[in-house]
């Protein structure tokens, strides 16, 4: 299939969740939050010189934060998104299946 950059959105053309779980998005916002204070944390650890092993140990921690925000985000796209994709028949599906199949694919790297 030959298919442009993100041609097939579950969401449809506006690139707007379906719904976003009010439980799931107040989460995910706290989640951010907190890793913007650890990436802040980060900054300052270079600018003061800390050593290396320590920082990387927290950019680690960092990562880690935002897989966790990743699969908050990925529940909710689940959830809502590619699911009423999928109920509004075969061709809203096929699309869903292939951005699902993408998100996978990236979200495991």
């Amino acid at each position: 299939m030959n298919k442009k950059k993100n041609a097939h959105c579950a969401c449809g053309d506006e690139r707007k969740a379906i719904k976003v779980d009010p439980e799931i998005k107040a989460t995910t916002l706290r989640r951010l939050a907190r890793i913007a204070g650890q990436i802040r944390g980060i900054q300052k650890m270079v600018e003061d010189e800390r050593y290396c092993a320590d920082i990387l140990v927290q950019i680690s921690s960092v990562q880690e934060a935002l897989r966790g925000a990743s699969r908050h985000l990925m529940r909710n796209h689940l959830m809502h998104c590619a699911t009423d994709a999928i109920k509004k028949g075969p061709d809203s599906a096929e699309s869903a299946y292939d951005e699902l199949l993408d998100l996978v694919y990236k979200h495991s790297r």
